[in-house]
């Protein structure tokens, strides 16, 4: 069977990508495990949007503190030096330009860079455009992290977006459970492929046209 990475690898993967002193946003869901796996000697300042500068990892358990959180309301430790602020002081952050990197996660994904991370008809699922809007409009680079399919099978990467947009012309990359995935202006271009994945097979599961980056690197989380 060919290879996908899992949850945790995506995040591990992403996390490697981040440039030492970069400045990053973890949105809900899948986004927040980057925490967990920022390599040794790296330093982040990892941003959550509910006003917290300096977040570390998950807390082992029994020492969980529901008063530190991430976004998606789960405990998380403060690293030394961390900063703790209010919710509109965050957002100055945000809408002033002072995130160099948003980490989101999405239901969609168009061509262009359009960005839906929300929706009006799946309950359970995000209510509102909340804060996503801003951070799409004022990180320097949005990176989505993200199943490669639905778990029906349905392309989430595709030509036009059918859910409603969070930001338009925004993403810079897009990380999957299948492929990094860049978004240019010469169309969307395969950085890494998983193991026993074509551009072919990938092509079939995505609903918008690929091209393979002429050094195209195996996507796997120990690389």
């Amino acid at each position: 069977m060919s290879a996908r990475l899992s949850r945790q690898d995506i995040a591990r993967v992403a996390a490697r990508d981040i440039p030492d002193g970069a400045c990053v946003n973890l949105g809900i869901g899948l986004p927040t495990l980057i925490a967990d796996h920022v390599p040794p000697g790296r330093e982040l300042m990892l941003h959550s949007e509910q006003g917290l500068l300096g977040l570390g990892p998950a807390p082992a358990p029994g020492e969980e503190d529901y008063d530190v959180i991430n976004a998606g309301k789960l405990p998380v430790t403060l690293l030394p030096g961390a900063s703790v602020f209010s919710h509109s002081e965050s957002f100055l952050m945000i809408r002033g330009g002072h995130i160099d990197i948003a980490c989101l996660g999405a239901f969609q994904v168009a061509a262009n860079g359009d960005l839906a991370n929300w929706t009006v008809d799946a309950p359970g699922q995000i209510p509102g455009v909340g804060g996503a809007m801003d951070l799409a409009a004022g990180a320097e680079q949005v990176w989505v992290l993200m199943e490669h399919c639905t778990r029906d099978g349905a392309p989430r990467i595709l030509e036009q977006c059918s859910y409603p947009l969070t930001a338009p012309d925004c993403v810079d990359r897009i990380y999957t459970d299948l492929a990094v995935i860049d978004v240019t202006a010469a169309g969307l271009v395969v950085r890494r492929l998983a193991e026993g994945w074509t551009l072919e097979a990938l092509q079939a599961l995505t609903g918008a046209p690929l091209t393979l980056a002429p050094d195209c690197s195996p996507y796997r989380a120990d690389l």
